[in-house]
């Protein structure tokens, strides 16, 4: 039986150099956990052998082979995430039916519409026939691959285990997916409304209300001060350009956003209002805490060492206020200490996170409580979408009732204004 040597650390943070023997890297792996250490670094067979990698080894002198004249494109836009899942799906079904990695790359090579991925999957096909490793060539397309991707597959390559990392990546990409499109599926209804009410109250205030304005100044009477508002308000519309200032307003706001998240203190306060805004403030809380831990879980599982993989979720958390409690995990990770209490005292997840994260700690299944933490997170957040939608629902209707009521009643008020004066006149 081959004999691995590894790092790890222990639950108290001390450094433990050993040796383990085990069938593969896969079993080594196992072992070392069930042991509750974390391992620090990749575990490598003794006596000078060479992981077994998906791409075979680098050979040296090896040339990259280049395109031909007819299959050079021009790439626009990026890969989407449902074009880049179903190709981790069809690479994991082929690995799992035992296919070469150089033929699998080639299938779904040419099956790919012409595009980035086309391209690119024909610049890694090239890569690994010339000797390079899957996951070093991957990794010199960090748009189409990014840092996660390319060490689950490396983590794949030195466990011998690629089709299982590739499913599991593909799974979670899946659920990631599947929780942004119910995120943006809740936003979609408010903004439709929103935007229908904001044409619709334009509208008015440029063709029907400055007709009334007409009427209104043969009347002899005084008008209301809401009607007068009214007037005003359309006269700015109509004739000041502020229809333009309306149907801007939401780009410039957009573009104002993303200029000040450009810069690190805005993003900063821009992250941090987004968790302490009414309501939405736990939506986003919620679906990033599910996001960092099923990231940080599935990297663990898939054998990536701890400091490597806090690194990765930190930079694909999506939220700078988590990005920072990440990073004083890790530092406290580096210095000896646990994950548990360093999370705790950044007070940005609850108490049933740390408690879970304790326990996994303890037992050595931190990966395993990671997903049941995220798997937990998603149906939480599930909840809170239906919450909302259920709640804009009735909300968006008063508040177009109110904003037609008030212009029906700033339309009418002046008639029985008329109409009382008359009568006041006649029975004089």
């Amino acid at each position: 039986m081959p004999t691995f040597q590894y790092e790890a650390m222990n639950g108290a943070g001390q450094t433990v150099k050993a040796e383990i023997d085990a069938t593969d890297t896969a079993e080594a792996t196992s072992k070392i956990r069930a042991q509750g250490y974390f391992l620090t670094k990749p575990v490598k067979e003794k006596a000078g052998k060479k992981p077994r990698g998906a791409g075979g080894p680098t050979l040296p002198g090896a040339a990259k082979k280049k395109k031909g004249f007819g299959e050079i494109s021009i790439n626009i836009g990026n890969v989407s995430t449902k074009i880049l899942t179903a190709f981790t799906r069809q690479l994991s079904t082929l690995q799992d039916a035992g296919l070469p990695i150089l033929r699998s790359l080639k299938v779904l090579q040419q099956q790919q519409k012409p595009g980035r991925m086309k391209d690119t999957l024909l610049d890694v096909t090239a890569d690994v026939e010339g000797g390079t490793s899957l996951s070093e060539s991957m990794s010199r397309h960090p748009k189409v691959f990014d840092k996660l991707y390319v060490n689950m597959v490396a983590a794949g390559e030195t466990g011998g285990v690629l089709d299982v990392i590739l499913q599991r990546l593909a799974e979670f990409m899946e659920k990631a997916q599947r929780l942004k499109r119910r995120i943006k599926g809740a936003m979609i209804y408010p903004i439709v409304v929103i935007s229908f009410a904001v044409l619709m109250v334009t509208g008015i205030m440029i063709f029907v209300i400055p007709k009334f304005q007409k009427l209104f100044a043969s009347f002899k009477t005084g008008l209301p001060e809401i009607t007068i508002l009214l007037m005003e308000f359309s006269h700015w519309v109509a004739k000041e350009w502020g229809w333009l200032y309306i149907i801007g307003s939401p780009f410039a706001i957009y573009f104002i956003i993303k200029l000040i998240g450009k810069t690190k203190p805005g993003r900063v306060g821009i992250d941090w209002l987004k968790l302490h805004l009414p309501v939405m403030g736990k939506l986003v809380s919620k679906s990033t805490i599910a996001r960092f831990t099923r990231t940080l879980g599935t990297l663990l599982a898939a054998g990536v060492p701890i400091l490597e993989a806090i690194n990765i979720t930190r930079e694909t958390c999506g939220n700078v206020i988590y990005q920072k409690a990440l990073q004083k995990v890790h530092d406290a990770i580096r210095e000896g200490e646990g994950f548990a209490e360093p999370l705790k005292n950044s007070r940005v997840v609850d108490a049933i996170v740390v408690n879970m994260i304790s326990v996994g700690e303890e037992t050595g299944d931190m990966d395993k409580m990671l997903l049941k933490i995220a798997d937990n997170y998603d149906e939480e957040v599930d909840v809170l979408v239906a919450s909302l939608v259920s709640i804009m629902e009735p909300l968006m209707i008063v508040v177009l009732g109110v904003i037609v009521g008030g212009i029906v009643i700033a339309i009418f008020l002046p008639y029985v204004k008329l109409l009382n004066s008359f009568g006041g006149g006649g029975g004089g």
